[in-house]
């Protein structure tokens, strides 16, 4: 717990941590969280769910029913454990990854899919769910999201807003344009980061010189690195940041520091640039094990619940085969209806030019 490693599997010693890869409960001074055994279960059952509904996407993937699939294999942890913080009323910003989230928000897993199959642009209502359309822009989400709480603060709406975004993002301007909006606006924001060590194949070494949550000081407001694989800490930490911005105490950077256990997308081979024994290091500190392990060692949960739940998850990733094999393909004239909200003159001409086209595929 207490050896830094740039990449390694060893916990750098400013972690926030309260559930270790073993399994046992540990206290920090400033984050701690009291769960109910079921709240607990709850959690496990989350983990397990969110694994299965990615690991049936990769499936489906690699049998040609989509494009691409961005996998969150190993960050179950700190997607789940921050998205169960969010409120009803905080609005949630994603990347391309945060699966697990939008499980929290309430998303029906198919609609996630709609995207990477080329049937739909998105296919949640962001309003309906408080959880934003997927970001395929790398960074560009935080700056839509400093905006949206710097509507909450007009508001006076006692709302927070949350961002994710990976390390490598951390690099782009508009990433640390975010930061600076939010700084000096006091904006309702916590910002977080899902370091999984590798931006593509670029190690966390080429993106930063310093630990990635000590940046939030040079932005004028605190940061605070948390165990990602630790759904306890991720909750407790998030909890405490969001509180804090509801409250008028500005923004907060949390860094989640786990790791990317598959390929950045299924358009990736992570073996030619990173080693077995750096992933076989990381499999001990899986996130849904030590749960488990938790659960039975204070006794908390019997087979018969892993059980029934390995059950669910069966019967969910059958469900999202089938459901996703039955979406229908749009219209093709569907593609311009959402593009503004009201009638626009280029529009209607580029749909009438379409049309045309597609009309002289009868003759």
């Amino acid at each position: 717990m207490t050896q830094d490693a740039s990449r390694g599997a060893d916990a750098p010693p400013e972690l926030v941590q309260l559930l270790t890869p073993e399994g046992e409960r540990v206290e920090h001074p400033d984050y701690d969280i009291d769960l109910t055994s079921e709240e607990v279960r709850s959690l496990y059952r989350d983990l397990v769910l969110v694994r299965r509904i990615d690991l049936e996407a990769v499936a489906l993937q690699r049998q040609g029913e989509l494009g691409i699939w961005a996998s969150l294999l190993g960050q179950e942890a700190a997607q789940i454990g921050s998205g169960r913080a969010l409120t009803d009323s905080d609005m949630a910003f994603p990347t391309y990854r945060e699966h697990g989230v939008a499980w929290c928000r309430g998303v029906d897993p198919v609609k996630l899919l709609g995207l990477f199959r080329g049937v739909n642009h998105g296919g949640w209502d962001p309003k309906e769910h408080n959880f934003h359309l997927y970001t395929i822009v790398i960074g560009s989400q935080t700056l839509h999201a400093v905006g949206y709480a710097m509507g909450i603060q007009r508001d006076d709406a006692s709302a927070a807003t949350m961002v994710y975004f990976g390390d490598g993002a951390t690099s782009q301007g508009d990433v640390n344009e975010s930061f600076i909006w939010a700084s000096v606006f006091n904006a309702p924001i916590v910002f977080f980061c899902q370091n999984n060590q590798w931006a593509i194949s670029e190690p966390l070494e080429k993106q930063t010189r310093i630990p990635l949550y000590r940046r939030a000081s040079g932005f004028g407001f605190p940061g605070v690195r948390v165990d990602g694989n630790d759904v306890f800490a991720c909750l407790a930490v998030t909890r405490k940041a969001l509180e804090a911005a509801r409250t008028g105490q500005g923004p907060t950077l949390i860094e989640a520091f786990t790791y990317r256990m598959g390929a950045h997308t299924t358009t990736d081979d992570p073996t030619r640039y990173r080693v077995a024994s750096e992933l076989e290091a990381w499999k001990l500190k899986d996130p849904i094990e030590r749960v488990k392990s938790y659960l039975f060692k204070t006794e908390q949960a019997d087979q018969a619940f892993f059980d029934s739940v390995e059950a669910e998850a069966d019967q969910l990733g059958a469900d999202l085969r089938r459901r996703c094999l039955a979406m229908p393909d749009p219209e093709p004239l569907a593609i311009f209806d959402h593009v503004y909200s009201e009638p626009h003159a280029l529009i209607d001409q580029e749909r009438a030019q379409f049309a045309a086209y597609l009309e002289g595929f009868r003759d």
